[in-house]
């Protein structure tokens, strides 16, 4: 108990005062990681406290990481950083090649006393719920990339709404929450639209839309052209046993689909760029140079970690809609 100092006497709320006492013995080395502190209970009778205060104090500790709760036991040290002062929950869907270019630009951004635990739910609900539910109360922000699945609200709801942040896909559903976001829909229809006078030189245009992961907008942005234009349409979900004909361009969403598009062009002794046009969804370092280059239609994934930092920072709540682009190479 002598290690928390609380006095009528320090203009400092009576809370922070707790916090600064285990920071002072972690500092000193009075307090080491899995030593328990005194209980909520017996710091409220001897500083006349009311429980809140000393809930609210232990709660910070805990959402900095340096305290941890253990039911019917009570409260124990969990790190001796005191450096860390706020705490990032962040929920991707997966790791990829622009999704590491998020991570990164978005850590580069932040500041060195912000702790960042980064978890993926690849697209499975289950897992997606058990991250969020064994997350709560111990973060100051949670960044959460709810993907196309359904039923996302019911579990983000039972977190706190001030501290919650929907990154790339943005549901209706959640659009109460601050996001920083793509428009799949719009930055389909406007691709295409802006790509026109090459994919005309072709026959038609087909859509590749495996539904488990790709965002709905992107379907429905690509209906939106259809209906826009007089030009032969069609959206396919694989590419098994399809042949390619000569004058087709595809809309390629997913790398692996790309990879194994580019093999059956190469099967079938075609040509990308002239038999065959190519456009694929998120650009990345290799799609500059596989097949003297990949035409790409990508959001701008450094721009958005590095935004989505500076939104926790300076705690704004918007919904941000992150630019996209057109990239035309050869394969168009």
């Amino acid at each position: 108990m002598s290690i928390i100092s609380v006095s009528e006497q320090i203009g400092a709320p009576k809370y922070k005062q707790i916090i600064t006492s285990i920071e002072d013995g972690l500092t000193s080395g009075l307090l080491k990681k899995g030593d328990k502190l005194p209980s909520i209970n017996s710091i409220r009778n001897k500083f006349s406290l009311s429980r809140d205060t000393v809930l609210m104090a232990f709660n910070e500790l805990k959402m900095r990481g340096i305290v941890e709760s253990v039911s019917g036991k009570g409260y124990y040290i969990k790190s001796e950083n005191i450096d860390v002062k706020r705490k990032v929950f962040l929920l991707f869907d997966e790791l990829n090649a622009f999704k590491e270019d998020l991570y990164n630009a978005f850590l580069e951004e932040l500041n060195d006393n912000i702790q960042v635990d980064i978890f993926f739910h690849h697209f499975s609900f289950d897992v997606f719920q058990k991250h969020i539910y064994d997350s709560i109360g111990n973060y100051n922000y949670y960044v959460i990339m709810p993907a196309n699945m359904s039923q996302t609200q019911m579990v983000i709801d039972k977190l706190p709404e001030d501290k919650v942040y929907i990154l790339d896909q943005m549901p209706e559903e959640l659009q109460h929450y601050p996001s920083i976001h793509q428009n799949f829909e719009n930055d389909i229809f406007k691709s295409l639209n802006d790509a026109f006078h090459l994919i005309k030189k072709y026959e038609r245009v087909v859509l590749l839309f495996p539904s488990l992961k790709q965002p709905k907008g992107m379907l429905n942005g690509f209906q939106k052209f259809r209906k826009s234009i007089d030009f032969p349409c069609e959206v396919i979900d694989s590419l098994d046993n399809r042949i390619l004909k000569k004058g087709e361009v595809y809309l390629v969403l997913d790398d692996h689909d790309l990879i194994l598009l580019i093999k059956r062009i190469k099967e079938q002794q075609l040509k990308t760029g002239s038999d065959i046009g190519i456009i694929s969804y998120n650009d990345t370092l290799l799609k500059e140079v596989v097949e003297d280059g990949i035409t790409t239609i990508s959001t701008d994934f450094k721009a958005m970690g590095k935004r989505l930092a500076q939104m926790l920072i300076k705690e704004e709540k918007q919904n941000i809609e992150n630019p996209n682009t057109l990239i035309i190479r050869h394969s168009l």
